[in-house]
């Protein structure tokens, strides 16, 4: 009968409302946010103390301290050779600093490399773009070497960065503002809570900047953390810091 049905409908309801109840105190419990349908390890967040780096035999920076937490932005600024690209090298572990320490969930990086990794998404100058694979190709293979990832969720991150018309395209049709977006859109897919890009606005459009610092100022809404470097304005909430404020005084150490 119909209103068995609707009874029957209606405890499902109520049992599955309650599952997803007792999820999320397990959740508290283990120190879980859930943020945007992923689950990831309640943060501390992402620091730096007494930072150098050292490229070339020359001393580029020094004294350099950061500190960022759940739902922060910064951005590095500085002319060109301050040491931008060199600092989010050293965040992301594929360089070490001359001195000082990184710390991530108020530990020491380097302690859970593992951990670490699989916390950030890099952007570095280079877009990491296969040429032969198609644009939704390319986006599903980075994605799901980090985790699985439904087929919706990569064409959400294809239609943001407004490329979903390309999704079917080889990738060495791209401009290069496409191959950009593309590149984005990976950031866009990635469960990552901390996101290390390197003049992510180099050559797109106003428009297309506009959407990047949109979903910078979303991953963070969801508590997510991003350190931006950019000489363009960005029109992001966060904090600014001048590399250059840390380079060595004439005289000093080289």
């Amino acid at each position: 009968p119909r209103s068995r049905r609707l009874a029957h409908d209606r405890h499902a309801a109520a049992g599955g409302a309650q599952d997803n109840d007792l999820r999320l105190q397990a959740a508290a419990a283990l120190g879980v946010l859930w943020r945007g349908g992923c689950c990831r390890r309640a943060m501390k967040g992402f620091a730096g103390h007494g930072l150098a780096c050292i490229r070339g035999e020359r001393l580029v920076f020094q004294g350099l301290d950061f500190s960022l937490a759940p739902g922060g932005a910064l951005v590095l600024r500085g002319p060109n050779g301050a040491g931008k690209t060199s600092l989010l090298r050293l965040m992301a572990g594929l360089a070490r600093p001359a001195a000082g320490e990184i710390r991530w969930n108020g530990r020491p990086a380097r302690e859970d490399r593992e951990e670490f990794n699989g916390a950030i998404h890099f952007l570095g100058h280079r877009d990491a773009v296969k040429p032969a694979l198609t644009v939704m190709e390319n986006l599903a293979f980075h994605a799901r070497l980090r985790s699985a990832v439904r087929e919706e969720e990569l064409a959400g991150a294809l239609r943001r960065m407004d490329i979903a018309a390309l999704a079917d395209l080889p990738a060495r049709f791209l401009s290069a503002g496409q191959t950009r977006r593309l590149a984005l859109a990976r950031a866009l897919a990635s469960d990552a809570p901390l996101w290390l890009l390197d003049e992510p606005t180099a050559s797109l459009d106003a428009a297309a900047a506009t959407t990047v610092a949109k979903a910078i100022g979303r991953h963070c809404a969801d508590g997510g953390m991003a350190v931006v470097s950019s000489n363009d304005p960005l029109d992001i909430d966060g904090r600014s810091l001048d590399v250059s404020d840390y380079a060595p005084s004439p005289g000093g150490p080289q």
